[in-house]
């Protein structure tokens, strides 16, 4: 049996952030493309993906431990990302396009005429490779389902920086400044019409109250307002990150 090498720990920690830990199995089609690429069986992938588990510190005050079955290059490699997710994102990306034996450019789909080339075009793709990571670290964690109002269509989801991306450069990517809304909530949410309290309870504002003229929508706001939001099985939204948003709302009352 061969060891694994770094490049094949970093695509198994990427798979990690984006596949549900309570569906990580065989058959998912994110563990089946890693095991093709490095040649290793989706099993050997799950597994892998378990050892990670043990170091999430999230699944171990939910009691859930992992498995132990870990090596010193999985901690090295965890220690490594866990608090850097833009450059796991970039790396694996990097990784993947080589054994695939294309481009960045081609990964991102990128087109060659669409941006100049040299440090913005470098831009652009990581910004590309970032936006997808976070996007599906943030999806996957909350089990596909928007976190206020429980809708589980995928393409009724997306995923809502806590802290607007633009007022901090250094979380853009960081999974736990994110949320799993519906486009109404996501929207709502930015224009601060809705919040998040630090201990994870939804509060509605009074405008949003008063810009609803459907009765039946509205008593569906009153059943929401004080209510706590549904949290995801890893990445919990941080509580700084919350208080900086629940801040602002306030300021708006």
């Amino acid at each position: 049996m061969r060891n694994w090498s770094r490049e094949e720990t970093i695509l198994a920690l990427d798979a990690y952030c984006k596949v549900p830990f309570n569906k990580a199995s065989n058959s998912n089609p994110i563990i089946v493309e890693v095991a093709t690429l490095i040649g290793r069986t989706p099993a050997s992938v799950k597994m892998k993906i378990g050892n990670f588990g043990s170091f999430d510190p999230i699944l171990k005050a939910k009691g859930i431990v992992g498995l132990g079955n870990t090596s010193r290059l999985d901690k090295e490699v965890w220690d490594e990302y866990c608090d850097d997710w833009g450059k796991l994102a970039y790396d694996s990306a990097l990784i993947i396009a080589q054994l695939r034996n294309t481009t960045l450019e081609e990964f991102t789909h990128t087109l060659p005429k669409q941006f100049p080339k040299g440090e913005e075009r470098e831009r652009i793709i990581r910004q590309r490779i970032h936006q997808t990571f976070f996007r599906d670290a943030v999806l996957s964690s909350y089990n596909y389902r928007c976190c206020i109002s429980g809708v589980g269509s995928i393409e009724l989801l997306e995923a809502c920086h806590i802290v607007d991306w633009s007022l901090d450069e250094v979380n853009r990517t960081n999974p736990r400044n994110g949320l799993c809304l519906n486009p109404f909530f996501h929207k709502a949410y930015d224009k601060h019409l809705l919040s998040i309290t630090p201990d994870y309870s939804i509060v509605v504002s009074e405008e949003l109250f008063e810009k609803s003229s459907e009765l039946s929508f509205k008593d569906y706001l009153h059943t929401i307002n004080g209510r706590s939001i549904t949290l995801p099985d890893r990445f919990f939204p941080q509580r700084e990150f919350l208080e900086i948003h629940y801040e602002r709302f306030k300021t708006r009352q």
